[in-house]
């Protein structure tokens, strides 16, 4: 079968060159575009789409590495194929330029059937790379429309109550995440706080963070209001995990969640810790306690016990809900963020809940390896301060 045509382009300062390769790339069915130095290429190139140049090492104004270096370093062009046209004696020069980015390379004289197989072959790749580009493309145009739909599972605002701050921080490693948070009011002046983290990360988690999420809303709508605080934060949970365990096991997803109702008026939290890294409570006086976990991640197994515990917040007593994203960043020696530099940070006090979470974000970031880079996981945390 013929190969399907392309545009090629023949860069050469020696017009006999030129005009022998424009004649056989065109009796093999090539559109030909001519050059006769780099800056005329570079201007080709920019100017409409290129499928492959055939490139002479030697020429004015512009030689072939410097074309190579600007091709280089330029997204728009980078993707395009080059052949290095050499004498016999510049094989030097030819993997000086293959170094430089260049495909292959095709030797003077020309010969026919060489020409015939390095364009075909060239270009074949060409159209392979293309279509792998294009497919890159479309899957992150789906990932950013997830993201999208992601982003409105997460509250537009936090609830403001009177004598309270509550603050949160989301920071996901890629572009959809497998963790969440959540705080809305739930009856009888109740708010339910969750903090989640899926197993996992990428777009199997945030399905599953979908579900979670919107299973643990309309149960704490459901089962708030005028219910005992402790019992229906255990419902709450516990349900989750049922479903979640006996619909979808076969998934093998889970996820460890952190619940919490809060009743402003008295201060009073009733809350479950479903495998969930320990929250922290910073008193007043700068004591700190931890919520350890009172049951099972949710999801993994049916019928599982999940414990309810009280706690009351004082004025001026702060609750630090996290996940292992901010714990388990890494630094260039590998190193974890930890728990130790993260309580450091909530011990030293803060002017506001808000400031808090900005101030652990920027020291996570600085012991990242660079801030650049993918974060380790999905950062996501929620602090509730009692004014005072």
């Amino acid at each position: 079968m013929t190969p399907p045509a392309g545009r090629v382009l023949v860069v050469d300062d020696t017009e006999v060159n030129r005009d022998l390769l424009a004649r056989r790339l065109k009796a093999m069915g090539h559109e030909v575009l001519l050059a006769a130095n780099g800056k005329e290429a570079l201007a080709r190139l920019a100017a409409g789409d290129v499928d492959l140049m055939l490139l002479d090492i030697m020429m004015p104004e512009l030689d072939g590495f410097g074309v190579l270096e600007r091709l280089r370093f330029d997204p728009a062009l980078n993707h395009v194929p080059v052949i290095m046209i050499s004498a016999v004696d510049e094989i030097e020069s030819v993997a000086r330029a293959i170094e430089l980015g260049a495909t292959d390379y095709l030797p003077k004289p020309f010969h026919p059937i060489v020409l015939r197989a390095r364009v075909a072959a060239t270009l074949q790749k060409k159209r392979l790379e293309d279509q792998q580009r294009l497919r890159t493309r479309e899957m992150e145009r789906e990932l950013e429309i997830g993201r999208r739909i992601q982003m409105d599972f997460l509250p537009e605002s936090l609830p403001t109550l009177p004598g309270w701050q509550i603050a949160s921080a989301f920071r996901p490693a890629r572009q959809v995440s497998g963790d969440f948070y959540d705080a809305f009011p739930v009856g009888d002046g109740r708010v339910a706080l969750v903090l989640a983290d899926v197993c996992d990360k990428g777009v199997g988690a945030a399905l599953f963070m979908a579900l979670f999420r919107s299973l643990i809303r309309s149960l704490a709508e459901l089962h708030a209001g005028g219910t005992t605080a402790g019992p229906a934060a255990r419902s709450i949970v516990a349900i989750t995990n049922d479903y979640i365990a006996r619909t979808h096991g076969r998934s093998n997803m889970f996820a460890t969640v952190f619940l919490a109702l809060l009743d402003p008026a008295t201060g009073k939290l009733a809350w479950v810790n479903g495998g969930h890294e320990p929250p922290i409570v910073r008193r007043r006086s700068g004591s700190i306690e931890r919520l350890p976990p009172t049951g099972p991640a949710v999801g993994a197994l049916p019928d599982m016990e999940y414990t309810p515990r009280d706690l009351r917040l004082e004025s001026g007593d702060l609750l630090l809900a996290f996940t292992d994203g901010v714990t388990e960043e890494r630094s260039p020696a590998g190193t974890f963020y930890g728990e130790d530099r993260l309580l450091a940070v909530v011990s030293a006090g803060y002017t506001s809940a808000s400031a808090l979470l900005a101030r652990i974000e920027s020291e996570v970031d600085a012991h990242r390896v660079r801030a650049a880079t993918e974060r380790a996981d999905d950062l996501t945390m929620l602090a509730v301060l009692r004014e005072g």
